[in-house]
């Protein structure tokens, strides 16, 4: 079978990341770029590819099989529409969208022409959440009551000063890492209905918060707190603790979840399990049955372009659909409103 040909928008740092996901796939090959900076056309000699400024004049003289947008979010929408118009299927980079009002027009767009549409929550594709989820659906922790989450971590100085945006509202650590979050915990425990949070940037004094703390209700009723920041000297991030991206530093004794139930309970991403021997044993004064749920690492980027590929041969649907990332940024909007008025933000219509 001949390799599907995959051309990249943007040229950034998850571009890039993207492309060396490429190259190691021999299922597929990289068959363009689109970016107008003068790196990128330095990126596509070295990939030995043509490079086009637009998107749309690469889709003009040399329409591949599929589009991985890696674009700034405000251009994710336009270009997917684009993408779609042409007939070829997406990949689009998290979040669907800047705003929610134009994630729902790519949802249109994507029911009413049956578009392929693969939204990258790349997580989704992690054995570790894989794992996870089947211990719960399995009911290995029983009826599911609470959350504890984390996303902590500090980033340098010079993060925000080679992408001076990252200082600005839709740049904090909300939108760019708990949009990945968010869509973990539905994962797990189903559509969350209520939000309520508080935000602070007393630390940096950007125009942004830096710091924010969560709670989710959850239409099962299981409810969760998550803390957020990205001035905390800690470990507890899925970065640090999944080992599944080497460019972090890793911490194998550091758990980002702790999932609770009425029979036991799970840590992820170490993946240590306790849980009663039986109903009867349920007591703060009984020890639990101690194990730990095997699991073998990979790469989620490189599970997301094998799924990316299935889902351009029309083998598969999206695992995450436009509607799945459309629903992530409902709960991200909600967060901020809920910041903004200290009142309780409840959804009516999911």
């Amino acid at each position: 079978m001949r390799p599907v040909n995959i051309a990249v928008a943007g040229a950034g740092v998850i571009g890039r990341a993207h492309m060396a996901v490429i190259a190691k796939n021999p299922q597929c090959r990289l068959s363009a770029i689109a970016d107008p900076s003068e790196a990128a056309q330095a990126l596509a000699q070295e990939h030995g590819v043509p490079c086009y400024a637009t998107l749309e004049a690469l889709l003009a003289k040399a329409l591949p099989n599929g589009v991985i947008l890696a674009t700034p979010n405000a251009l994710h929408v336009p270009q997917a529409l684009q993408c779609i118009a042409a007939g070829v299927p997406v990949l689009v980079e998290k979040p669907i969208a800047h705003t929610v009002a134009d994630a729902q027009k790519l949802v249109y767009a994507t029911q009413t022409r049956s578009a392929k549409v693969l939204i990258g929550h790349h997580r989704a594709h992690s054995p570790i959440m894989r794992q996870a989820k089947a211990v719960i659906d399995e009911g290995r922790l029983g009826r599911l009551v609470s959350v504890m989450g984390s996303a902590m971590f500090y980033k340098p100085d010079d993060y925000f000063t080679q992408a001076p945006w990252r200082r600005e509202v839709g740049g904090g650590p909300i939108l760019i890492n708990l949009i990945h979050e968010i869509h973990n915990l539905r994962m797990l425990c189903g559509e969350i209905v209520e939000v309520q949070a508080m935000t602070s940037n007393a630390v940096r004094g950007f125009a942004v918060e830096d710091t924010a703390s969560i709670t989710f209700r959850f239409a099962s009723g299981v409810l969760a707190s998550f803390m957020v920041s990205d001035t905390s000297a800690s470990a507890r991030s899925w970065e640090q603790t999944s080992q599944e991206n080497k460019a972090y530093a890793g911490y194998d004794d550091e758990d980002c979840y702790v999932i609770a139930g009425t029979v036991g309970s799970l840590a992820v991403p170490t993946m240590r399990l306790k849980t009663y021997a039986t109903p009867e044993d349920r007591s703060w004064f009984k020890p639990y049955q101690r194990s730990t749920v095997a699991l073998q690492r990979e790469d989620p980027l490189r599970l997301q372009m094998d799924h990316f590929i299935r889902v351009i041969q029309g083998e598969v649907e999206p695992l995450v659909s436009a509607h799945d990332g459309l629903q992530n940024l409902l709960v991200v909007e909600a967060i901020a409103q809920a910041a903004a008025s200290q009142q309780t933000v409840r959804f009516s219509e999911r």
